[in-house]
């Protein structure tokens, strides 16, 4: 997996290091390794250079959840 597929996955489910991203982005995006184009395509949100970077494509989620009710 990609450094940047990861970053954007570990945003999306750790609060933490959400607030940590909005308070100091290039922080965390140095602390997870990413290269200088990864960071500059999270950064400007570049969805063309992120899908790119990560193999996305459209229509394709970073993370995927499965929803289950149980009936008792």
């Amino acid at each position: 997996m990609s450094k940047l597929l990861d970053l954007m996955r570990k945003l999306g489910s750790d609060a933490a290091l959400n607030s940590e991203y909005e308070k100091d982005p290039q922080a965390v995006i140095r602390r997870f390794g990413l290269s200088a184009e990864e960071g500059a395509a999270l950064l400007a949100k570049d969805y063309e250079a992120i899908k790119r970077l990560t193999g996305l494509k459209d229509g394709q989620y970073t993370i995927n959840h499965t929803v289950r009710a149980y009936d008792q």
